[in-house]
């Protein structure tokens, strides 16, 4: 008998072999984010629907109400929450070895890397409709544009005023963010804390001037291709530096927490990555939407 508990628990220590992956344990989160996304997505519809005084009718219920979306937005932040805990709570538990610190560090960069493509679409959307405004294929754009870009009698922003503004206050927050990581590098958690004040900071600021911008825009999305393809572009960005500071204030907490370490910070590197990724997108929607985009047109008072 004895010698059958020996050959079990040598089975047993045999199976465990220590390796560099982490094999999660069964989580829920999965399956509760794709009802989230669902929903979500359902309830968008039915919420646009409403909006606009129409109807969803299902079950003989009409679904065309505002509470199914909210609904939906409260599971997936709910899943959100739940899931980067659970991967905390592992990175802590020391789940997180070099093998899979690498990996999560290509799954970063491929999530930049489709970032980048969302954003191309935009540009491409763009530079179509303002590198050729008199094809003649587009018979109704041409017309509407008067064969110019931007169109005849369009006032557009002026690019030294606002726009030049949160420039530098993104290229700032750059910087901020850099020190950070360089005070976590070396250590200075003092450092890490105040840069990452800084920058959440100026990602508000940037916000409130973007926000401020568009009360102010001569021109509206609706009524204009070049309102359409403008609020389309800089807006997306915007909610990205949105998301971005949310990033930045998480890891914020975190590291007034002492979450953070010289060798174990990657929660961190990914919002740092994240928030230059956004800077460098604004700095060609500065100098390709906003400057040459409005060459040559009207600029708007005030």
């Amino acid at each position: 008998m004895g010698k059958s508990y020996s050959g079990i628990a040598d089975m047993a220590e045999a199976h465990q072999r220590k390796h560099d992956y982490h094999i999660i344990d069964p989580s829920p989160w999965p399956i509760i984010a794709a009802f989230g996304a669902f929903v979500i997505t359902f309830g968008g519809v039915c919420f646009m629907r409403y909006l606009n005084g129409g109807a969803v009718h299902l079950f003989g219920i009409n679904f065309a109400q505002p509470w199914l979306f909210f609904i939906g937005l409260a599971v997936i932040l709910y899943v959100m929450y739940g899931w980067w805990a659970d991967t905390i709570k592992e990175a802590h538990e020391g789940a997180h070895t070099r093998v899979v610190s690498l990996h999560l560090r290509y799954g970063m960069i491929m999530f930049i890397a489709s970032e980048v493509m969302f954003f191309v679409a935009w540009f491409w959307a763009y530079f179509d409709v303002s590198l050729f405004p008199n094809e003649a294929i587009q018979a109704s754009r041409t017309a509407f544009l008067g064969g110019q870009f931007p169109p005849k009698g369009l006032e557009v922003l002026d690019p030294w005023h606002l726009p030049i503004y949160n420039t530098i206050i993104l290229l700032l927050s750059g910087t901020t963010v850099t020190w950070a990581h360089h005070a976590l590098l070396h250590g200075d958690r003092k450092g890490l804390i105040q840069g990452l004040t800084l920058t959440v900071l100026l990602g508000a600021l940037f916000s409130c001037v973007q926000a401020y911008e568009y009360a102010h825009a001569p021109f509206e999305f609706k009524n204009s291709i070049y309102g359409a393809t403008f609020f389309m572009a800089t807006g997306f960005h915007g909610f990205h530096v949105l998301i971005g500071t949310i990033f930045l204030l998480v890891c914020l907490v975190r590291a007034i927490r002492g979450d953070f370490t010289p060798k174990q910070h990657f929660g961190f590197e990914a919002a740092a990555w994240y928030w230059h990724f956004v800077d460098v997108v604004w700095l060609f929607l500065f100098f390709c939407i906003y400057i040459w985009g409005s060459w040559g047109a009207p600029v708007a008072a005030g």
